[in-house]
């Protein structure tokens, strides 16, 4: 009779488990298109709350019900399936801080962190298995969700960013001819029963994918050097504090970054590093059954570890570790986090390291109020003929440069908001930088 109670309590306690384990979809199949293009209208409906903000980026804002059931462990629990592109992308998950009861919003105008990154594999849509899977466990951002000062503050949306292009699938993947959809994907949020909420969490975005390299403007500290110092100030002092960072590798092509292995170096306060890490993992053969496509970096047969590290801190199919730097209590004042790649090579200006950062902690007296978000936007991107300026804070000076720095053109604005005219200019790449008060904004733009 003893035995079958003590059974009874573990059955007991297995189901509890089970049954405070809770799985809330957020995205189901949604359709990426090429990420080059302009914005696809769709003959689908888009499910209910999903808005598409460009082809390769879906937002969908967090009821109260949504938040209500989320506890205090999360997952994310991604899947990508195959359409028609055929090469490996850097996909992502955000969270965007959305001023309350907003039916839209421009991403670049406000806060966003970045809680998950992943790479595609080498897929063909018409090869099994054609779908690949991704978990991160973010329990911290529950205290994000459920901070009730936040939610006084700010709408949750959450964002499913993935950069596709079709065009060798067009000619390599058999039903792919003429089409402009690139990968599906699902996200879901799996959590457990916990109602309690929050009031102290502190949170201060940083560095949202910011471009690191040693050859365009603003993207490092200065040019020929792959450093970046991010510094910022609390009016008081914080708790407990955290710093989530997310860096890869990208860039192929002749002279890239993406698939070698770089010692990476962070500093906090001090010159000294406080954490080095070298990105990759020490084989990429657990991915290879995703690569169905035959142009990838696999080869035919099985590489020994010792051979994929030779070369590669990129498996297609895996996902981009967080790292996270606890540095404890922060005192009021000035600080800096600083992210160096001493050994990274940019051979003919290509390549780049995508950085995402913020911080984390407890504060009773540090609200998202102390901090002010400056929102410069630029749109659409790409362009064939006009650029829009819009800003939150005056702007004195808009200039167009070349991939050297060089300025091309320069307009005068004293405004808010301003059109620039690019249609005199031939197509390429160029920088656009947009001068406002102490602040200054750099852009990448695509002229078509």
């Amino acid at each position: 009779m003893k035995k079958k109670y003590f059974f009874l309590l573990i059955f007991l306690g297995i189901y509890s488990s089970l049954q405070a384990q809770v799985t809330i979809p957020i995205y189901n199949d949604v359709l990426f298109y090429d990420g080059y293009a302009g914005l696809v209208n769709d003959v689908t409906p888009l499910p209910s709350g999903v808005i598409r903000l460009r082809n390769d980026l879906f937002t969908k804002k967090l009821t109260p019900n949504v938040i209500s059931q989320i506890g205090n462990t999360l997952t994310l629990d991604i899947s990508i399936s195959a359409s028609c592109d055929n090469y490996d992308r850097i996909g992502n998950i955000n969270l965007a801080l959305v001023p309350k009861n907003a039916t839209s919003y421009v991403p670049e105008s406000v806060a966003r962190i970045e809680l998950g990154r992943i790479i595609t594999p080498f897929m063909n849509k018409n090869v099994p298995p054609n779908i690949v899977p991704y978990t991160f466990s973010v329990d911290n951002v529950t205290k994000i969700l459920k901070d009730s000062s936040l939610n006084s503050q700010y709408d949750f949306w959450i964002e499913f960013e993935l950069f596709g292009v079709p065009y060798a699938a067009n000619t390599q993947i058999a039903g792919c001819s003429g089409r402009n959809d690139v990968f599906f994907g699902t996200l879901n949020f799996i959590t457990n029963v916990d109602t309690a909420t929050t009031n102290d969490t502190f949170l201060l975005p940083l560095n949202f994918k910011n471009y690191l390299n040693n050859y365009q403007v603003g993207a490092s500290d200065a040019i020929g050097t792959t450093v970046r110092t991010i510094n910022f100030t609390l009016s008081s002092a914080v708790e407990n504090a955290t710093f989530y960072f997310i860096t890869s590798n990208h860039g192929s092509n002749t002279g890239g970054e993406e698939y070698n292995r770089r010692l990476h170096q962070i500093s906090f306060d001090i010159s000294i590093p406080s954490l080095t890490y070298t990105p990759g993992e020490s084989t990429c053969e657990p991915y290879r059954v995703y690569n169905t496509q035959s142009n990838g970096i696999y080869g035919a047969s099985p590489r020994t570890p010792a051979q994929w590290q030779s070369f590669s801190n990129w498996c297609p199919g895996a996902k981009i570790p967080i790292r996270t730097l606890s540095v404890g209590n922060l005192s009021a004042g000035n600080h800096f986090f600083k992210i160096a790649v001493p050994t990274a090579q940019f051979v003919n200006q290509e390549g780049y390291f995508p950085i995402s950062v913020y911080l984390q902690g407890e504060s009773t007296l540090l609200s998202t109020e102390d901090f002010n978000i400056t929102t410069i936007d630029i749109y659409p991107n790409p362009t064939t003929n006009f650029i829009n300026v819009k800003s939150s804070i005056v702007v004195t000076s808009v200039e167009l440069l070349d991939l050297e720095g060089r300025v091309l053109t320069s307009q005068i604005v004293n405004g808010y908001d301003c059109k620039y005219d690019l249609s005199t200019m031939a197509k390429g790449i160029y920088f656009l930088k947009v001068n406002a008060d102490q602040n200054s904004q750099i852009e990448k733009i695509i002229k078509n």
